[in-house]
């Protein structure tokens, strides 16, 4: 019982403030109070008189402060302006009040509370400004502390709506490259059955096979490598017949495929790519080569040969495969271009890495 009281959030607020006014109050206690005789007076009535009032200001400045930066949080949020405003607000109420509470003990009650001292005036003047001084760096601390959390609160909102855009990136690529993929496809598979009615059946195997593939999986984020390859096998196959001998695509994986996971599609997306920004033709083929290198990473690269397209590349694919990389490890996607190739190196994922759920686009 005792332990579910404790966890009380206003319970656990009481008490941190309490404590904060406790160190504060013995610690301008044992500052003005310079000889060690002095401290037995901690209980006197004087004293306790102090630790009354300093409890009594620190709690309602705090409780005033949380309301008014509440308010102005469910308005929007907190800026320079409103902060201002809010901690003039707080010491509008704090400094009549500690006014009003010390010119009354120390010029009308002194006596019957039991307060020492020598010279009224300048012993309220020296509460006052010292009520003053605690209570504005209350409130700029407690300013501050909302200011960092609201910060956190946008940094967090932020990384949401980026994960919500790249979700729907990823998803607005995934439905434009079933329908591309397959009508290029079926061009190919039409020529072919005029041509040579053994490789069309050929062909329409690896085509179903393929976009089961895509269908299958259109929904993950992550594949094992396994997969992939799978895939890429049937996919090189029809990209090397509709391209002829125009398009050359080599695999030397040495790794063992089912260990790892990669983005889904993301060797076809770079094939693509390559396919895209290339010229190429039976006596000059594209010449693309996907290669492990150690347990790290897989490199994939092609001949340069670029092509010149009406409209500026929004490098949107290589994007899109960074930003999925990202949320599964600190591991960067390199991309080098050189005079006369350009390589992209993607990360291997460790098969136990745990999946981030991606926001579901409808």
């Amino acid at each position: 019982m005792a332990i579910e009281i404790f966890k009380n959030a206003g319970l656990k607020k009481f008490l941190f403030r309490w404590m904060v006014v406790n160190v504060v109050y013995f610690l301008i206690k044992t500052t003005v109070n310079h000889e060690v005789e002095e401290l037995h007076t901690f209980f006197a009535p004087t004293s306790l008189f102090y630790y009354s009032t300093a409890f009594l200001f620190f709690m309602v400045t705090w409780e005033f402060n949380d309301w008014l930066i509440k308010k102005e949080r469910e308005r929007g949020k907190l800026n320079l302006k409103n902060s201002v405003k809010i901690f003039g607000q707080t010491m509008a109420l704090l400094l009549p009040l500690s006014a009003v509470i010390y010119y009354l003990a120390l010029f009308h009650f002194r006596d019957t509370i039991g307060i020492h001292c020598e010279d009224p005036v300048a012993e309220f003047m020296s509460d006052f400004l010292r009520a003053g001084l605690i209570g504005s760096t209350v409130v700029m601390v407690n300013l501050f502390y909302f200011s960092m959390k609201q910060k956190e609160e946008m940094e967090e909102q932020m990384e949401h709506l980026k994960k919500e855009m790249l979700a729907s990136k990823y998803s607005s690529l995934k439905s434009q490259i079933s329908p591309h993929f397959l009508f290029n496809s079926l061009n190919t598979l039409t020529s072919l059955m005029y041509e040579d009615r053994d490789l069309a059946s050929d062909f329409v195997t690896r085509l179903a096979s393929s976009y089961r593939y895509i269908l299958d999986n259109k929904e993950e984020d992550l594949v094992s490598l396994q997969k992939e390859l799978n895939f890429l096998d049937a996919y090189v196959f029809m990209m090397e017949v509709r391209h002829k001998n125009a398009v050359v695509i080599k695999a030397d994986i040495k790794v063992s495929p089912e260990q790892f996971q990669i983005p889904t599609l993301t060797l076809q997306m770079l094939i693509e790519n390559a396919l895209k920004h290339n010229l190429y033709s039976k006596e000059k083929p594209l010449q693309i080569s996907i290669t492990s290198i150690e347990n790290n990473a897989l490199a994939i690269k092609n001949n340069l040969r670029k092509r010149v397209l009406k409209h500026e590349t929004t490098r949107l694919g290589l994007e899109n495969i960074k930003k999925r990389y990202s949320y599964y490890t600190n591991k960067l996607v390199l991309i080098r271009e050189e005079e006369d190739y350009f390589e992209v190196i993607v990360p291997l994922l460790s098969k136990e890495i745990t999946k981030t759920n991606l926001v579901a686009v409808s």
